[in-house]
């Protein structure tokens, strides 16, 4: 039973093994002709770029929070200056994710364009193949990371000074953990927004002059920001969703484990259990990623692509539900279970995989969600479709109509989920149903990133000038890419929310505090500046995205204007200036939005106190939880009712195609809604949990009580239910024996 604890890391290994197979299996697949093979160059070569100019800015703010952290460390007893090195390692393998997919995608993205030559079958599985190494990779790194440093410290602070699991000793152990979350987190934001500002500059300078002005089709080789859109798709989608969903993994783990140490369990582990559960029920979510990656396969041009990848992913989710319950009853006692800080509340393990399976379900329901007000041809996206007959304007309206009704279901969902995982296991129930939720992340992110790599195939055969079939069969793709993206950021905010709950809880314990009284006016009032930063953040970002995509308009029109034979194919666009503008604006432009989410939480809690800042955690939680499904779905709606007029679509009894005048307004609202769903939105999540871990780390600092007593408070409590829940089983069993 203890050597359970070196199963976590094993199960990461495995992972990635499965993903080098997987990653050698797309680099053997044929490249296609020459052209082919020199455009996916170009996106490779612009793609690296940006990786190289946004590493070397990460690089000095990893040096110096590293600096900070480890001087912090040695001030309070309960930390340590080896949590800078788990910062550091964190953002190491958050941004290694993000490369390992964007490299990935670059090389699969020209092999998807061939296979399409052949069958929609084949370019599927090139296309999904390349999406799974990416999460294969991102989900094993995060086990194999966690897992890895929990043992060391583990063993540093617990079992070599022989602490307690429930005392300081493991406090400080998931506190040095900690700082892995922050770096993963940290990285997760700049490269999120700052990818994010990249592609949708490209994207909106390519669409605005390229289809509305010029009238050139989208990924035209004459467009000179069309490689810039098409390097935007892989820093964005698929190197900055890598990083996003590698530290919302990270952060759910870590806070079922901050919360599992206030546990008193009697299990074989020593007490360890239910801190080593969510990692173990990771490794086996990576686990079941795998098989479920199995399934996903079509038979012939008719078959849905959709019904493929679902079948995958609830094969996946099956599986971890069932491995669950047999994880969860042999890892736990039987009897009652008890949290330290709340001596009314017991629960049992059948309680805890209540927790998780309702985790399972929240995530389900808000994909489900997510894809009916995202979908083509369901209701949001019709009305969507049919305001954009009248203009732009109504466009416009519709597509904020659609985001912000889209947001009562989901809410909805979340509190219905959050109420009945506290009834099943209390708090520890809340984390432990995020932690079931981002179990099978692996096979979530292979289904989303698959999107992004449909999306340059479909590039490289308008570019390249393949047969209209080839663009016809990666437009499929593209177009359930476009579906699975927004489902992937609806399952990611949800899981948010509860992670960031979670997180609140374990700062509430680590500050000293008992409760947040919204009564006192300091408190209101930081509960009021919590609310608006996820509104600034957005400001920032989108307001970024604007500047940026003004510079690139400029540029095109520069182009368009001065170098003669664009437009009759007699001379190429400088490519490389549009990319060389989205590199710049985006590097320059992600500091203000994230210096905010790490510096909000810090200015705060140094000022006003530990209850303050919890105040503006639940501001920021609730208002940007919101703020997330809102402009994810509205972004997601506007792309899918741009995209039903290039596929053909009726409107008030006429069909309307592509470069009608419908069909100009639908462009209108894509352009609106991108910074919507690939900048800002996204990034929602990330602020919520980073804000809540910087709060976490800083708690100790900003303490109300002193470190020792606390330990021995909980010691104390820990030996008084013991004995009581040892009494209550000595009863039971005599009374059966009678």
């Amino acid at each position: 039973m203890e050597n359970l604890i070196y199963v976590v890391p094993a199960l990461g290994i495995l992972g990635l093994i499965v993903m080098a197979f997987k990653s050698a299996w797309v680099n053997n697949q044929p490249k296609g002709e020459e052209t082919m093979v020199e455009l996916s160059h170009h996106i490779a070569k612009g793609a690296m770029a940006f990786l190289k100019s946004e590493w070397k800015v990460l690089f000095y703010f990893v040096v110096i929070a590293g600096l900070i952290l480890a001087w912090s460390g040695t001030l309070v007893e309960n930390s340590s200056p080896v949590i800078a090195v788990s910062f550091v390692i964190g953002a190491f393998l958050s941004a290694f994710a993000g490369f390992i997919g964007m490299r990935i995608a670059t090389k699969a993205n020209v092999r998807t364009t061939e296979a399409a030559k052949g069958s929609l079958k084949q370019a599927l599985k090139v296309s999904f193949t390349g999406g799974s190494v990416m999460g294969l990779g991102v989900a094993g790194l995060a086990v194999l990371g966690m897992g890895s440093l929990f043992i060391v410290f583990y063993n540093v602070y617990v079992l070599s000074t022989n602490g307690n699991v429930n005392g300081l000793e493991m406090e400080k152990a998931l506190e040095v953990l900690a700082g892995f979350s922050l770096g993963a987190e940290s990285i997760a934001l700049f490269a999120r927004v700052g990818g994010g500002i990249y592609t949708k500059a490209a994207d909106v300078g390519a669409d605005l002059v390229g289809k509305v002005e010029a009238g050139i089709p989208e990924d035209d080789v004459r467009n000179p920001a069309t490689i810039a859109d098409n390097v935007g798709d892989n820093v964005g989608d698929v190197a900055g969703m890598g990083a996003d969903l590698f530290g919302s993994y990270v952060a759910t783990i870590l806070a079922s484990m901050v919360l599992g140490r206030e546990i008193v369990s009697n299990d074989q582990m020593g007490g360890i259990a239910p801190i080593l559960l969510p990692l173990v029920i990771a490794g086996l979510g990576l686990t079941f990623s795998i098989i479920g990656t199995l399934f996903v396969k079509i038979k012939n041009e008719e078959d849905s692509v959709q019904a493929a990848l679902n079948k995958g992913n609830w094969i996946s989710i099956i599986l971890t539900v069932a491995a669950s319950y047999f994880l969860i009853d042999f890892m736990l006692p039987e009897g009652e279970l008890v949290m330290l800080r709340n001596e009314s509340y017991t629960f049992t393990k059948m309680g805890i995989f209540g927790a998780v399976f309702i985790g399972l379900v929240v995530g389900a329901l808000m994909s489900a969600i997510t894809e009916y007000y995202t979908a083509m041809g369901r209701r949001p996206v019709n009305s969507i479709i049919k305001r954009s007959s009248t203009g732009h304007a109504t466009n416009i309206i519709g597509g904020l109509s659609v985001g912000m009704e889209s947001t009562g279901l989901p809410i909805l969902v979340l509190a219905s989920g959050i109420y009945a995982s506290f009834l099943s296991a209390g708090l520890y129930g809340v984390a432990i149903a995020a932690a079931g939720m981002m179990a099978t992340t692996a096979m979530q992110l292979a289904i989303d990133a698959f999107g992004p790599i449909a999306d340059n195939a479909g590039g490289i055969a308008e570019m390249s000038g393949c047969d209209k079939k080839v663009r016809e069969r990666t437009d499929i793709l593209d177009a359930v890419g476009n579906t699975t993206a927004a489902t992937g950021k609806g399952f990611a905010i949800a899981s948010a929310a509860l992670t960031a709950l979670a997180l609140f809880a374990a700062y509430v314990g680590l500050a000293g505090i008992n409760s947040i009284d919204i009564y006192k006016a300091d408190v209101l009032a930081g509960l009021f500046v919590g609310g608006m930063i996820p509104f600034i953040f957005s400001s920032l970002a989108i307001a970024a995205v604007g500047r940026a995509a003004m510079d690139m308009v400029n540029e095109v029109r520069r182009q368009f204007r001065e170098i003669p034979g664009i437009m009759e194919y007699k001379t190429k666009p400088d490519y490389s200036k549009c990319v060389e503008i989205s590199t710049k604006a985006s590097i320059r432009e992600m500091i203000a939005p994230g210096a905010i989410a790490l510096l909000v939480p810090i200015i705060i809690g140094f000022s006003f106190g530990p209850e303050v800042l919890g105040g503006s955690l639940a501001g920021i939680t609730v208002s940007g939880v919101l703020m997330g499904i809102f402009q994810n779905n509205a972004g997601g709606a506007w792309d899918n009712a741009k995209k039903s007029f290039e596929k053909g679509v009726e409107v008030n009894g006429k069909m309307e195609y592509k470069g009608s005048e419908p069909h100009k307004a639908s462009i209108t609202g894509d352009t609106v809604g991108d910074p919507f769903k690939d900048t800002s939105g996204p990034s929602m999540n990330i602020l919520i949990k980073l804000t809540s871990i910087v709060s976490l780390i800083i708690a100790p600092h900003i303490s109300n009580h002193d470190g020792h007593s606390m330990a021995k408070e909980n010691m104390d409590e820990k030996t008084i239910k013991i004995e009581a829940v040892d009494q209550k089983k000595k009863v039971e069993e005599a009374m059966l024996i009678e």
